[in-house]
């Protein structure tokens, strides 16, 4: 009887409650968000840019479904000809003016099995009554990417630590050859962009293994990318032109990579590694770029273009890096649409192909604008995660930085403040040989090499509100670069 008597109290509460969450739904819907008016001035468009962002969910949304339906996408692989179908539907299904596929061939290489590697130390015995003995560590190791394999059996050898290239020379191929070289370089926690510890830390994964070859090592084991002290193995391409390594080489855990130095230090045995791979290159693969657009009112022959990368590393779904980028690229146009803003330019959006094992989407797309003559007015690229945006890099004219410079009171109350740094992308690098000025969104960086290459980075890693505030920025950019110029 009681609890009856609570229920009918509460009814009229509930009743209540059910109606303003059906408000707070319908407020998130795209049509009751104000349209843009030609009265309107800059600050009233971008509070209604980043009001539409915040309130709804075009690139969480998109991101959860290129998560579901084409995670591991590294080039070549059927997981990237999934992205490609499913980026091109979505442009379509949000009415983008034109959407098409531009063709582009890229590598192949496929992983394989799971890696294994394992750490053995065999410890002398400190007297005739206490033997040898063997202490044994499983290690965490991925393949880095265009490894060769290791022979079916796996590969076993000795282990030799160095911390720099200048190590690895004066140790020379005496001391090396026949050896497993590892390259324990941590990142310097001292810097505060995440960016330049990993620009430091990242040549070893890049140059390490052939400049270990040089001096006959059988193999390579480079410290994670990373400043997390975690047990995650962090993937990454390692040269991979004429002179890249014919050997296996592999990234190791930063937690092994600590056990591991630590052993080596101890100096009380010989350390041997043990790796299997059974990674391998094929054919070049044909692939696309994806680019829908929305077509300029007054001059359509000129260019706004924002993007990322539609590719990811093949351990997990690649949500930071780059499905952030793609899909929030993908909501900056949108958010044109949904608010009815028709730009003077055409804004275009691509998600490339290829960055992170050849470029060749990017080399793609500039050497098509170059064919075809268009005008790229300012080319912007998210490719750092989708964590709170901070600014934005700037790689153009002093007078162009003075420009955009001027804008930042317009960001300011977003909470985007930074536009002092250099910055671009690698995909739309190539566009600045063509003299296309070079944005690059910069998010909040501190966490973003936790899951950088890794099987952690995961959609459920990625907060709604800090993408979308991505989205908005880009979009507000847009907007501007397209009412004033550069």
């Amino acid at each position: 009887m009681e609890k009856s008597l609570s229920m009918k109290k509460l009814f009229p509460f509930l009743i209540i409650a059910c109606a303003l969450a059906f408000a707070f739904y319908s407020f998130t819907e795209d049509t009751d968000i104000p349209k843009v008016k030609s009265s309107d001035n800059d600050s009233v468009v971008i509070s209604k840019i980043f009001q539409q962002a915040y309130a709804g969910s075009g690139a969480y949304d998109a991101l959860r479904g290129l998560c579901e339906k084409a995670p591991k996408r590294l080039s070549g692989s059927a997981g990237a000809q999934v992205a490609v179908e499913y980026m091109e539907q979505l442009m379509r299904d949000n009415n983008f003016d034109r959407v098409w596929l531009q063709p582009c061939m890229v590598p192949h290489w496929e992983r394989g099995a799971p890696e294994t590697g394992e750490i053995s130390v065999t410890v002398k015995g400190k007297s005739a009554t206490i033997p040898d003995f063997k202490i044994r560590h499983r290690v965490n190791v991925c393949a880095l990417g265009g490894s060769e394999a290791t022979p079916g059996n796996g590969l076993t050898a000795e282990v030799i630590e160095v911390t720099s290239f200048d190590e690895l020379e004066k140790l020379g191929r005496k001391n090396i050859e026949g050896k497993i070289v590892f390259y324990n370089h941590p990142f310097d926690d001292r810097k505060t962009s995440t960016f330049h510890a990993y620009g430091e830390a990242v040549q070893y994964r890049w140059q390490g293994p052939p400049s270990a070859e040089k001096y006959g090592a059988v193999g390579c084991l480079v410290r994670s990318c990373t400043s997390s002290l975690d047990t995650f193995p962090h993937t990454g391409t390692m040269r991979n032109d004429s002179l890249r390594a014919k050997i296996p080489a592999a990234a190791i855990s930063t937690v092994d990579a600590e056990f591991l130095h630590k052993q080596i230090s101890k100096g009380e045995g010989t350390i041997l590694f043990t790796l299997k791979m059974s990674c391998k290159w094929f054919a070049d693969v044909k692939s696309y770029n994806v680019i829908g657009e929305i077509t300029g009112s007054e001059h359509p022959e000129q260019v706004i273009v924002v993007g990322g990368h539609l590719d990811a590393w093949d351990l997990s779904e690649g949500a930071h890096d780059d499905g952030a980028g793609v899909t929030g690229s993908f909501e900056a146009v949108r958010l044109f649409k949904v608010l009815g803003i028709r730009p003077k330019h055409t804004i275009r959006c691509v998600s490339f192909m290829n960055e992170e094992n050849g470029g060749r989407g990017g080399k793609a797309y500039a050497d098509s604008a170059a064919l075809k003559k268009e005008k790229h007015i300012a080319a912007i690229e998210s490719d750092a995660g989708g964590f709170t945006p901070r600014g934005f890099g700037l790689d153009m004219s002093p007078d162009q930085k003075k420009k955009v410079q001027s804008w930042t009171s317009l960001f300011y109350p977003y909470g985007v403040y930074d536009f002092t740094r250099g910055g671009g992308g690698a995909d739309i690098g190539p566009l600045k040989e063509s003299g296309t000025p070079l944005l690059g969104l910069e998010p909040d960086c501190s966490r973003y090499f936790d899951f950088h290459h890794t099987e952690d980075d995961t959609f459920d890693n990625v907060n709604r509100r800090e993408l979308q505030a991505g989205a908005a920025s880009m979009a507000a950019m847009i907007y501007l670069i397209d009412k004033y110029g550069l």
